[in-house]
């Protein structure tokens, strides 16, 4: 039986915006650049009382709160926070797996404090979060990673609620289909569609009945009704991708993407070799006027070798883009996917494999 803690930090941007600025304390403040193109990155509770969300466009949340306080995003500065806060997870367990810089699992079946309960640990992971920097985190505790990913939401901000193994059925049956992580609101309409609004509900049904609807992750939700999560915490989870966009001021021709894309494509090349990585696939990602998202990817025989090639190859997915002239453009990026080590990559001669594949993805 494993002891899995989700750690959760508070608003965690606007957090350190207010604890840095006292001017900034009991206001609401939201972290996002100015714009019509701009989106909310964070949102102090103050300033979620009005409905503002992370994600929301940032005229939409002026809108809901004139006086709120728009500060621009200083990521340096919170990934400096995070790596202090991923310091006091690991001199309580090496299982830590990071989900982005303000959360992660943690897996405490056996911690380096010997505390006697998965509580105890949080408790303390908490307290020193709160000592050092002067930030509040909240905590799930469960026996997987499900749960304690449901239950660090339970009591925020700045608490922590369990859910006990002999309790996980009684929890879950009445908690909302949404409440569960992975279900958006796609998968939420097909669940009402057939009557399914709790947990509860989707216990009742197979998996047989579940897997025709929603295929393979008709099985997954088949186990989360039941509270089961037999994936581990993965301490070191390899990087599946590399990758860099834009959105411009003003929608743009696919004609005049070729130098944005160009440099998008120079700095994912420039990132990758400082992790050491080749990526075996070119990735092109474009956003139309409409919001409309495509991508288009290119499989070559053999991993490109060099900037220029990479370069290239990005650029010629542009041809692949098949839309009116007349489109125009608000994104693009490039990337690199099915990432291998430059190592690896050289001690496994049949690494790459002759056989041509790409595909087009579409909105």
């Amino acid at each position: 039986m494993r002891k899995i803690i989700h750690i959760d930090m508070d608003a965690f941007y606007a957090s350190v915006e207010q604890r840095d600025d006292p001017t900034l304390r009991g206001r609401p403040v939201v972290v996002a650049w100015r714009g019509a193109r701009s989106v909310v990155c964070a949102a102090s509770y103050e300033a979620r009382r009005f409905g503002i969300r992370s994600a929301m466009p940032a005229l939409r949340a002026e809108r809901l709160c004139p006086d709120a306080v728009f500060v621009p995003p200083d990521f340096a500065r919170y990934r400096t926070v995070s790596r202090q806060i991923r310091e006091i997870f690991l001199n309580h367990t090496p299982l830590v797996e990071p989900l982005s810089l303000d959360e992660a699992y943690l897996d405490v079946t056996e911690n380096r404090r010997g505390f006697a309960s998965a509580t105890e640990t949080a408790s303390a992971i908490r307290a020193e979060i709160r000592e050092i920097t002067a930030l509040t985190a909240s905590a799930g505790i469960a026996p997987n990673k499900f749960l304690a990913k449901v239950a660090s939401d339970w009591r925020k901000p700045d608490g922590q609620f369990v859910i006990k193994p002999t309790q996980v059925e009684a929890f879950l049956t009445p908690l909302p289909v949404a409440r569960v992580p992975g279900v958006g609101k796609v998968t939420q309409g097909k669940l009402s569609e057939l009557g399914i609004a709790t947990v509860g509900d989707l216990r009742a049904r197979s998996e047989r009945e579940l897997a025709l609807v929603f295929g393979r992750y008709g099985q997954r939700l088949y186990e989360l009704a039941r509270g089961i999560d037999e994936s581990p915490v993965a301490s070191e989870r390899p990087a599946r991708s590399i990758s860099a966009e834009d959105t411009f001021a003003e929608d743009l021709p696919l004609t005049a993407l070729d130098d944005p894309l160009r440099t998008l494509a120079q700095r994912v090349w420039a990132s990758a070799g400082k992790a050491g990585l080749i990526g075996r696939t070119v990735v092109v990602k474009l956003k139309t006027s409409t919001f409309r998202i495509l991508t288009r990817s290119l499989t070559p025989d053999t991993p490109p070798t060099t900037e220029a090639q990479f370069v290239a190859l990005a650029l010629a997915l542009l041809d692949r883009v098949d839309l009116p002239d007349d489109t125009r453009y608000r994104l693009v990026g490039a990337g690199l996917a099915n990432l291998v080590a430059k190592q690896q990559a050289s001690a496994q001669s049949g690494l790459f494999d002759t056989r041509p594949a790409d595909g087009d993805v579409g909105d």
